[in-house]
């Protein structure tokens, strides 16, 4: 695969289509790094990495950035780096990075499908074809050895070329640059599973759907998907700006999660006078949903991903029989249920993760056909991956998806 004699090109540039170097630049964690992402990533040239029969190599031009390599870069709550090498796997360092947009620079002898020079993007899911899960014809994102590209494996988007398995290699939407195809992959597919992937909770129209960080990557994506569904999204932000930019993206309103203070743990059953209080909060913030949509309608769905902090009141406000689905706990992983809400009016507290390629392949399709804005919020050089991922750690990138410029030398390059 390696062309001999071609050495590694510098950012912004690409070989020959074809010519893999054997060396390349990429955004680096080392575990004696982990920590503040600022500066657990760190410029380092390392070597292109080789395929497998059913792999496929792809030269990065734009790369999407997205909270789990906060994660991977604090080396919490999973060291990547020593879970990979328990398998077996030799690095001692992670390339991150789970969304990609690029050129395919080689294809291994056993795929189909995709050819050298194909103009593509990625999808997150990861798993092992001959997984028994996965033979039987299941849901392979559940399979025990499913994973997140770029997150569970080595060789993800931040570096100049990415290794990914076959099967999760997409054709880019032609009309968008390079840097809003990377944007938007990860977080729209997480949102079409979480919306569309649980058969009896599934959008439908007229649904109610509540979705926190409305403002995000994540929830822009589920706010104009569940527009597409005819639901009425209702967007949790935690100022008026974003809440005018949820509803730039098809949100019918927003509540501001600042004017309630009852989030966390709840009071204990016992502490009546507590119970109270944070009752009517949560009833309070409940009737807000139903100002916005202009009837005493609950949540059919409640799309989660803080986690610890808010699903006792998502599991409080969802309708009976409706569902609260969470991908994530970016505010802590300790999270309450009140069980007589929960059992007594026969909720679904559902967990998702990741991506299965039907799943992936529906959303794609709905971005190539216009259909689904990527929401670019920002693009930034191959050199700021380490401070972007420290500033969403603090919370502080919440207008849309983020894009980090690899292969390509301008924002605006690739549109056909």
């Amino acid at each position: 695969m390696v062309t001999a004699g071609v050495e590694a090109v510098p950012v912004g540039e690409l070989p020959p289509v074809g010519r893999v170097p054997s060396h390349m630049h990429a955004q680096v964690v080392r575990p004696d790094r982990y920590g503040d992402p600022a500066t657990a990533f760190a410029p380092e040239l390392v070597p292109t990495p080789p395929i497998g029969p059913d792999e496929v190599l792809i030269a990065v031009m734009a790369a999407g950035i997205n909270y789990n390599n906060v994660w991977a870069a604090r080396g919490y709550p999973v060291d990547q780096v020593a879970v990979r090498r328990k398998r077996g796997e030799t690095e001692d360092f992670h390339v991150g990075g789970s969304d990609a947009s690029g050129i395919v620079y080689a294809v291994g002898e056993d795929v189909t499908g995709v050819e050298v020079g194909q103009h593509v993007v990625t999808h997150p899911g990861w798993w092992e074809a001959d997984d028994p899960w996965v033979r039987e014809g299941r849901d392979p994102m559940i399979a025990n050895s499913a994973r997140i590209y770029g997150y569970d494996t080595n060789y993800g988007s931040f570096g100049q070329f990415t290794r990914v398995q076959a099967h999760q290699v997409l054709p880019k939407a032609e009309h968008l640059s390079w840097a809003e195809a990377a944007a938007p992959t990860l977080v729209g597919t997480t949102a079409y599973r979480m919306l569309h992937g649980f058969a009896g909770n599934t959008v439908e129209p007229g649904d109610v759907v509540l979705v926190w960080g409305g403002s995000g990557g994540l929830g822009t994506q589920a706010i104009q998907l569940a527009r597409l569904a005819g639901a009425t999204p209702v967007a949790v932000v935690s100022d008026p700006d974003r809440g005018a930019y949820a509803e730039k993206f098809g949100a019918a309103g927003w509540i501001n999660r600042r004017e309630f203070d009852h989030w966390g743990i709840p009071p204990l059953v016992d502490d009546k006078a507590g119970q109270k209080q944070w009752t009517g909060q949560a009833r309070a913030f409940g009737k807000r949903i139903w100002d916005i949509v202009g009837e005493r309608k609950d949540p059919a769905i409640v799309f989660e991903h803080p986690g610890a902090a808010t699903i006792p009141t998502s599991i409080f406000v969802c309708r009976p029989g409706g569902m609260v689905v969470i991908c994530a706990g970016t505010t802590g992983y300790d999270a309450m249920v009140d069980l007589r809400y929960h059992w007594t009016r026969q909720k679904r507290l559902q967990g998702s993760h990741g991506t299965n390629d039907a799943q992936a392949t529906a959303y794609n399709d709905l971005v190539r056909d216009r259909k689904i804005d990527p929401v670019l919020g920002r693009t930034i050089a191959f050199d700021q991956i380490g401070a972007a991922h420290a500033a969403m750690g603090r919370g502080e990138d919440v207008f849309g998806n983020i894009s980090a410029l690899v292969g390509s030398a301008a924002p605006d390059a690739g549109r056909a």
